[in-house]
């Protein structure tokens, strides 16, 4: 079994809370989260990254798309940009698009399922999500 991962991050990648902020927002991210079906809570994790991280989706991205030319973008081209980065993040989300050599931004890409960058997350891992919550 794979988990799920359902990630908070600011809409600013270079953004950090401070402790007390960060510590109010994941007590709402607990209290909106709900448990697993035998009264367990689920887990947790505030992350404070160093440097940019991308915070992706997985086997779930099927296809990225350039916003300025509307072409697709490789998947292996994004696979191989978060393998050269996964250890030492990233120092900057500029970047040169394959398909059109546009000077663009990461965060700014058309992804299919939900990616980002952060140096600040909340990750709640095997949420049970119900029509009414979390949606």
């Amino acid at each position: 079994m794979s988990d799920d991962v359902l990630s908070v991050i600011p809409t600013d990648p270079h953004w950090q809370p401070e402790q007390t902020a960060a510590e109010r927002a994941a007590s709402i991210v607990e209290d909106l989260a709900p448990g697993l079906p035998d009264g367990v809570d689920v887990e947790i994790g505030v992350t404070w990254h160093d440097t940019l991280t991308a915070v992706d989706c997985g086997e779930n991205l099927q296809k990225i798309g350039c916003p300025h030319c509307g072409a697709s973008i490789d998947i292996e081209w994004w696979a191989s940009l978060l393998e050269a980065h996964c250890d030492e993040g990233f120092a900057t989300l500029a970047v040169v698009v394959p398909c059109c050599g546009t000077a663009t931004s990461l965060d700014v890409l058309d992804y299919d399922w939900p990616c980002g960058f952060a140096r600040f997350e909340i990750a709640i891992w095997n949420p049970e999500r119900g029509s009414a919550t979390m949606n």
